[in-house]
Parts: C-alpha cells; sequence; structure tokens
C-alpha cells in the first residue's frame, strides 16, 4: 500500500506543475519548506520510477482530474482499493517469480520432464489442471466436500524422494478441514472416497510455485504425496 499512496501523492505534485500556470524550475531552494517541498516530490517520484516505472502519465493524470471533480470516473471507487491492491500483489509476484526463474529454472525443468514421463505410465490419471494421481486403494465411504473436516495420513516427498513432511512418519493421523492445502492436494482430496489411498503428482503452478518452502521444497518444486482418507469427520 506504501506504493500506491506514493502514486497519489506524486499525481497531484505532477498536475500542480503539469496543469495550468508553467512555471521555470527553481534552481535553488530557499526556505526550508522548499526544500521538504521538494524533497517529497522527489523522494516519490523515486519510488514511482523504482516500482511502476510503466504507468501511463497521461491516463495517471486523468484519474488525478476524475476523482477531484467525480465525474466520468472510469473505475467504480467501491472497486479501487481491492483492484489496486491485487494489481501490486500480482506485479510482486511476477517479480518474484523472473528472479527466483533466474536460480531454480533447472528445478522447473525437472518437474515438468518428471511429469511428462510419468503422466504415460500405467494408472497414472491427469485432471484438467495437470494433477496427476494414481490410485492405490479405492475408498467405499464418502466423498469430501471442501469444508469437510476430515482425518488425513500423508507423506510428501520431492521428485528425488526426499521426505519433506509426513504423518505417517510421526504416527499421528492430521485433522483439517479438506480446503486448507495447497491447490493440487485440495483437488486430490476431493476425488477420494473415505478409506481411499492415492498417490499425487503436483505441477508446482499448484503446488508452491516460486516460494521457498523450507530446505527441500525449493522454488518451482514438483511434490509427490501419497494420502489416506481415513475419516470423515464432519461432512
Amino acid at each position: 500500500m506504501r506504493v500506491i499512496k506514493s502514486l497519489a501523492i506524486i499525481a497531484v505534485l505532477t498536475l500542480m506543475v503539469s496543469c495550468g500556470n508553467q512555471k521555470p524550475e527553481v534552481k535553488s531552494l530557499e526556505t526550508e519548506i522548499d526544500s521538504a517541498s521538494y524533497a517529497l516530490g522527489l523522494d516519490m517520484a523515486l519510488k514511482v520510477k523504482a516500482n511502476f516505472d510503466e504507468a501511463n502519465t497521461d491516463l495517471f493524470l486523468q484519474g488525478y482530474r476524475n476523482g477531484i471533480d467525480s465525474t466520468n470516473l472510469l473505475i467504480d471507487q467501491k472497486e479501487l482499493n481491492g483492484f489496486l491492491s491485487k494489481f501490486f500483489q500480482k506485479q510482486q509476484m511476477e517479480k518474484t517469480e523472473k528472479a527466483a526463474e533466474k536460480e531454480f529454472g533447472a528445478v522447473r525443468k525437472a518437474g515438468e520432464d518428471f511429469l511428462a514421463e510419468n503422466k504415460v505410465k500405467e494408472g497414472v490419471v491427469t485432471t484438467d489442471s495437470g494433477l496427476q494421481y494414481v490410485v492405490l486403494k479405492e475408498g467405499t465411504g464418502e466423498t469430501p466436500n471442501p469444508t469437510s473436516k476430515i482425518k488425513i495420513h500423508y507423506h510428501g516427498t520431492t521428485i528425488d524422494g526426499e521426505v519433506f513432511d509426513s504423518s505417517v512418519d510421526r504416527n499421528e493421523p492430521y485433522e483439517s478441514l479438506a480446503n486448507i492445502y495447497i491447490p493440487g492436494f485440495n483437488e486430490g482430496l476431493l476425488l477420494m472416497k473415505e478409506g481411499a489411498k492415492y498417490r499425487f503428482f503436483i505441477p508446482q503452478d499448484i503446488a508452491y510455485g516460486a516460494q521457498q518452502r523450507g530446505p527441500a521444497i525449493k522454488p518451482f518444486s514438483a511434490l509427490i504425496f501419497e494420502v489416506e482418507l481415513l475419516e470423515i469427520l464432519e461432512k
């Protein structure tokens, strides 16, 4: 949100010098207010340049004028904060992914190669999202809803076989809602019946993506889980 506030302030400052009276540039700062005013403008400009240098200046200023006049708004005021928040979150995620790609691109490729070979193996089913799974034991009970409370056993490894988390190894079944995990895991749970045991092969984009999750799960890691749906505690 700091960037959004910076954009709003720099819009005001820019408008003051771009609309109406065109004054010559000041060559020296005579008072403390002069210095503070200039420093604020310079600081905000540097923040915008660093965080959003692709901004369209004309639309930037048009948005300010429309907001002052409360007329001809192209985005509903009620949607403004939500839109900007999502936009800058997306921008940050893209920057993070771009930086991670340089260091961990080989991890992404290894996962893609593994899944490409795995999907043609006997018994492997691939869903529209790219999730792959194998039925190790079919269940006979009900299928959970996303908000069902469930008891499961799980054993998670990288494609190289390194264990990063396992309720099986701890001998402690895990109780939770069925929708709190990574997208691929959530999707797989909803395919299972009570008593079933499946193996999930989860592509990085429906796992943790560009995030690092401990020493074993590097950015862009494909993951493998063996999951047993022991019981649906609450439907």
